[in-house]
Formats: structure tokens, sequence, C-alpha cells
């Protein structure tokens, strides 16, 4: 499998987290202190505590994704290893984040490295976890967010890019792109979640998945190189892997 990754997106976007956390640890130091030495302060103080905070958290979104340890990219590259030669991963260089091509079709991988217990009831996914769940958000990660948004987001912008630059017979054969909603925290736990819109699977089940949505999609080697072309692959840097 080749990997074609991103990595000045991804160094750039760590150095951003990096700084943001620095800042906000002395915005907050600063703030804490007006608390004391300053009471009668209390506008100044209140502004750097806000921004303190919300720098912290603009340092916890871009750490969690590109700067934490395992990195996502690196998290799905692993699981994915062994589809073959003729499969090529993208992260961070396509429309979408995480974008895999072969045979079996093109997959749109959107991530989600929260913890907990996840559900999808009634139209939306929700995020549960008791009094932990309330610390998590403040003080390491942000909530699952609206996924169902990010995934139309990009099964779309990848399906235009590739609709401006595939004639229709090629393009046709790719349909449909297909989603997929992976997490990547070892110890979340997925319940009911068969009735959601796009599979929603824990990262070591990913490649299983992949291989089941490929049965009904086959694309030949001139199309997978034409697609290929259409994402603006030639000339990127990739590794291949087993």
């Amino acid at each position: 499998m080749r990997v074609v990754t991103n990595e000045k997106f991804i160094a750039r976007n760590a150095r951003i987290g990096r700084y943001a956390s620095v800042a906000s640890i002395v915005i907050l130091g600063a703030g804490v202190y007006l608390t004391f030495a300053r009471p009668d302060l209390v506008t100044l103080t209140f502004a750097l505590l806000i921004v303190g905070f919300i720098l912290s958290q603009v340092g916890i979104y871009f750490g969690n994704r590109w700067a934490k340890p395992p990195r996502v990219d690196v998290q799905i590259s692993a699981a994915l290893k062994g589809m073959g030669r003729s499969y090529t991963l993208y992260h961070y260089a396509t429309p979408a984040s995480h974008l895999l091509v072969g045979p079996g079709g093109v997959f749109v991988i959107v991530s989600r490295f929260q913890r907990g217990t996840m559900t999808y009831k009634k139209g939306k996914w929700r995020q549960h976890g008791g009094l932990m769940l309330w610390y998590w958000r403040i003080f390491a990660q942000e909530g699952i967010g609206r996924p169902d948004l990010e995934i139309k987001a990009e099964v779309d912008a990848v399906s235009e890019q590739l609709r401006q630059h595939l004639d229709a017979e090629d393009y046709e054969a790719l349909q449909p792109i297909k989603p997929i909603l992976v997490f990547t925290n070892p110890s979340v736990e997925l319940k009911d979640v068969e009735e959601a819109p796009v599979p929603t699977v824990k990262i070591d089940d990913l490649k299983a998945t992949v291989k089941r949505l490929a049965r009904d999609t086959r694309l030949t080697g001139e199309q997978l190189k034409r697609i290929r072309a259409a994402l603006g692959d030639e000339g990127k840097r990739a590794r291949d892997e087993a």
C-alpha cells in the first residue's frame, strides 16, 4: 500500500498546537497572578483568563490531531497495512483528511479520537462518560461534534474534484464514494451504531470494514491511474507499506 502524507501540513499544525498551549499557560498564569496581586484589575484579569482558556482549547484541538502520539494518520496507516500495493492511502493530501483509493473504490475515512461510550440514536451521535466526560472536554479533548456534517463535506469535496478531472465513465465507475467513521481511541466503546448513516467502527475493525465495502466495486489499474492523477498524485512523495 502506498501512503502519501502531507508532512508539512502536519508539522505546521503541530507547531500551532504547541505555541497555543504555551501561550495559554503563560496567559492563564498571568490571569491567576493578577487575581491575587491586583484584585482591582477585574476586567483585565477576566480578559486574560478568557483568552488563556480559548488558547488552551486551540492547543488541545491541534495537539490531539497533529502532535500527540500516536497521530491519527499513523494509526490509520497501521490499521490498513496489508491492503496491497494497488491501494493508495492519502493523509491531508486531498480534499479529505484521510482518503483510500484502490480496486475496491474510493473511501473517505473520518476519524474521532474521543474516549467513552459512543451511541447513535434519533439521528445523532452522542458521547457518554459521566463526570469524567466533563473533565475530558475541559482539560483534554473536545466533544464528538457533528461527524455527519464533516463526512458529507469531505465526500462532496472529493466527489467534486474527481468529477472535474475524470470523464463520465471513470467517474461513474467509482461511485458511490464510501465514507467510514472510525474511532481511534482503544478504550472507546461503540453501542447502538448499527443505524448510523455510515459504517461506524473502532480502529481495529477498519481494515475488515474496507474489505467488506470493497466487494461491490472493481476498478481497473488504468482507472486507478486516472483517479490518482485527478487527485494530484503526480510528484507527491510516498512510501510503500506491505
